[in-house]
């Protein structure tokens, strides 16, 4: 990719939020490397038609071999912009997950994203620039019966994003965490919650969530809610005791839900 436009790296790019990201950073004028554990031959014609050079890595960022494929692809060219966006969830009760389908979700969800982050922000200290949006959940702000798992996971992630923005603060690199909520993409297909009132209810546009998250990196804001709604069940999540939240959630999450 000899080009002397600026890179930005997508994770988790096939589809949802994560292309929608992507086509607002080849929008702006930066080559992309986008990432996904499936097809991107789509996607990568739509960014491509903005004008972006673009190398596509369809690879399982659970895997350590996952992310060095990544790495790889990104080679020496410095990167100016990271989406930490990849992410799974998994719905049911926990006893009756699968333990290798559980341990996929903490792979992708925590360690993919933790090695990521490594490797490309050490980079960008040494450069002393650098632009990060690290995809958390609202999901994060309460325990998620029935998703507890991914809830968790997205604990992780929120904390993380802030932990690290405050480490790297007088480095040039800032790092900003998108929560989203209930938002209209695979997620919930794929973490099998389609028979869930979660899965089924109204949701926001992943191009409106990622524009929201787009504009907070360029901001340098430290985190963002997308959404007031969403804002809400924040601010109520941070007033409720947990086990309450808990129950709450199950009302939403419970397999079979949505029928009832």
């Amino acid at each position: 990719m000899a080009t002397s436009r600026s890179l930005a790296l997508v994770t988790g790019a096939s589809s949802g939020i994560g292309l929608e990201l992507a086509k607002l950073a080849a929008q702006d004028g930066h080559d992309l490397v986008v990432a996904a554990d499936r097809a991107l031959a789509d996607a990568e014609q739509t960014l491509r038609a903005l004008g972006a050079q673009v190398i596509a890595v369809e690879t399982d960022l659970a895997t350590p071999a996952g992310v060095r494929q990544l790495l790889d692809a990104v080679g020496e060219r410095p990167v100016a912009l990271l989406f930490a966006n990849a992410g799974h969830g998994l719905g049911g009760a926990f006893l009756d997950q699968h333990p290798i389908a559980i341990q996929h979700v903490i792979d992708t969800n925590v360690s993919g994203t933790v090695a990521l982050l490594h490797a490309i922000g050490n980079g960008m200290r040494r450069a002393g620039a650098g632009r990060i949006l690290i995809t958390g959940s609202i999901a994060g702000f309460e325990p998620g019966s029935y998703q507890a798992v991914y809830n968790a996971t997205k604990a992780f992630v929120d904390s993380f994003a802030l932990a690290i923005r405050d480490e790297l603060k007088d480095t040039g690199v800032t790092v900003s965490c998108l929560m989203p909520g209930v938002t209209d993409t695979e997620f919930f297909e794929r973490a099998g919650l389609l028979d869930t009132k979660l899965g089924t209810g109204k949701k926001m546009d992943p191009a409106e969530v990622a524009r929201i998250g787009y504009d907070a990196m360029l901001e340098g804001e430290a985190d963002v809610v997308a959404g007031w709604k969403n804002k809400l069940a924040v601010a109520m999540a941070n007033l409720t005791p947990g086990e309450r939240l808990a129950a709450r959630h199950a009302e939403m999450a419970k397999p079979g839900s949505a029928r009832h």
